[in-house]
């Protein structure tokens, strides 16, 4: 029985509501996938390291794991920017929800 003061749950992904502490992510499974990965690159490099192997060769795992975390951050800003500034400017609260995201983007620019 459903109580009467509690609002009726909406299906998981049903809208993109955005708030600061929530957010349903539209490419969840992918991104996690994609960080699982990650997360094994890193411990090859520790392994990497442990092994006292070429320097080179930790380096360029290195830079492929840089490469694979901008692709995960790129993601997110494009979901982001579709959904939460999407929505924030359509219900009038966009200058907020831009001077977010240009404070995002300038930290990926430094």
């Amino acid at each position: 029985m459903k109580s009467p003061d509690r609002a009726p749950r909406k299906p998981r992904g049903a809208d993109k509501e955005c708030h600061p502490k929530q957010v349903v992510q539209p490419h969840k499974t992918a991104l996690l996938t994609r960080l699982n990965r990650i997360a094994g690159q890193v411990r090859g490099i520790s392994s990497m390291i442990e092994q006292d192997r070429y320097c080179v060769d930790i380096l360029t795992q290195i830079s492929a794991i840089q490469s694979a975390l901008d692709a995960v951050s790129m993601q997110l800003l494009k979901d982001h920017t579709r959904g939460c500034v999407q929505s924030a400017i359509k219900s009038g609260d966009g200058e907020h929800a831009i001077d977010e995201l240009m404070q995002v983007v300038r930290k990926f620019t430094r």
